[in-house]
């Protein structure tokens, strides 16, 4: 019997690589055959290597998961779809009415055996089987859902070390970003972990209306900002709402703080 076959398509390369840690562990006979990390390669993989399952981030660059699933919507040859998305409950729900499947990032493993028994009981169930797939009205549903559009590429988690342990971090709950020698600390309500990605690369990342550059080594969540205060050498630092830090400004970003 051959073994299934799947494809991982999503644009942060932690979170895909967690989901395929995940899969070997509730679903050891499937074999991950390809990863893309953007729409295209989505796309052109699943054309050349034929897999049986895709799992599609729905906001990724270049197309989008729900473009890659129209352009594949009405072939036999397609694989069975699973959304993989980081919406609210309520986009969830609206999935769930759909019929379609969606994990929502980053998936639990109780979650994640849902989607497998479904997908098993679906390949065993050949009449079944197209339950799975969006056709092309559903998916245009699921885009007026989601406002029409992708927007650009952001983080949304990042994967941390703190101490031992490998944590997965939402973005929003990021209070800031701290360069330091050849790492960049994390700083949460009431931890700081650490992470290798470059501080200018976090930055491009970053939704810039809700985290500001304020030194070169510093990016802070705006939204955790208390306000500023002048220290006795003169320095801009500003305060933060849940933590007792206080950051230094540095003169080419006073700008930002000029109307606080």
């Amino acid at each position: 019997m051959t073994a299934p076959t799947a494809l991982i398509a999503d644009d942060e390369t932690a979170l895909a690589d967690y989901l395929k840690a995940q899969l070997a562990d509730v679903w050891p006979e499937l074999r991950v055959v390809g990863m893309a990390h953007n729409g295209v390669d989505a796309l052109r993989l699943i054309d050349e290597l034929a897999p049986d399952y895709a799992f599609l981030d729905i906001r990724m660059p270049g197309l989008s998961g729900l473009d890659v699933a129209g352009k594949l919507a009405g072939s036999d040859a397609a694989p069975q779809i699973v959304f993989i998305t980081a919406y609210d409950q309520y986009a969830v729900d609206a999935f769930e009415r759909e019929a379609v499947d969606y994990l929502l990032k980053p998936a639990s493993l109780d979650r994640l055996r849902q989607t497998v028994t479904r997908l098993q009981r679906a390949a065993s169930e050949m009449a079944a089987a197209p339950a799975a797939r969006p056709d092309a009205e559903l998916l245009s549903k699921l885009a007026g859902l989601l406002g029409g559009g992708v927007p650009s590429n952001r983080l949304e988690w990042i994967r941390a070390a703190h101490g031992n342990e490998t944590r997965l971090i939402a973005v929003d709950e990021v209070i800031y970003f701290e360069a330091r020698d050849k790492y960049v600390s994390v700083f949460t309500a009431d931890a700081e972990s650490l992470i290798r990605t470059p501080l200018k690369e976090l930055l491009d990342g970053l939704d810039p209306a809700k985290f500001w550059q304020i030194h070169r080594g510093t990016i802070v969540a705006a939204r955790h900002i208390a306000g500023t205060v002048r220290d006795f050498r003169g320095r801009t630092l500003v305060k933060l709402k849940t933590r007792p830090d206080q950051l230094v400004v540095s003169r080419a970003y006073l700008h930002l703080f000029r109307q606080m």
